[in-house]
């Protein structure tokens, strides 16, 4: 087993359950994604250049897709908090996950990529 399946397994629920969640709709929304561990955490690349995290809010215990490149986004679902170019998107674990909107973040961020916003 990999170190980054060992991540997700390591997980106490309900975030494991989350995060495999996740995992499971970022990488669908394009072949071009790959997902390896990077600084300990779950990081997703799109033709090697990483557009989004999954991490756990210090403070509120809260999962999140960290996006990368959030300052491009004005999504007022998405938190900035102290981070001058990421966002992040936190989910409540006692709710269902916001498909659809997660599926627009992750749609919104792999276009910045296509569309040469920000360079591969």
């Amino acid at each position: 087993m990999k170190q980054l399946d060992y991540f997700y397994l390591n997980q106490e629920e309900p975030i494991k359950g989350i995060f495999l969640a996740l995992k499971e709709i970022i990488l669908k929304q394009d072949q071009d994604i790959t997902n390896t561990l990077k600084y300990g955490m779950p990081f997703f690349s799109y033709k090697g250049k990483m557009f989004c995290y999954l991490w756990i809010h210090k403070k509120l215990k809260q999962p999140y897709i960290g996006i990368v490149e959030g300052k491009h986004f004005d999504e007022s679902f998405l938190v900035q908090e102290n981070r001058s170019r990421m966002k992040i998107m936190m989910f409540d674990v006692n709710e269902n996950l916001p498909l659809k909107q997660i599926e627009a973040v992750i749609q919104k961020a792999i276009n910045l990529y296509k569309n040469g916003i920000v360079k591969i």
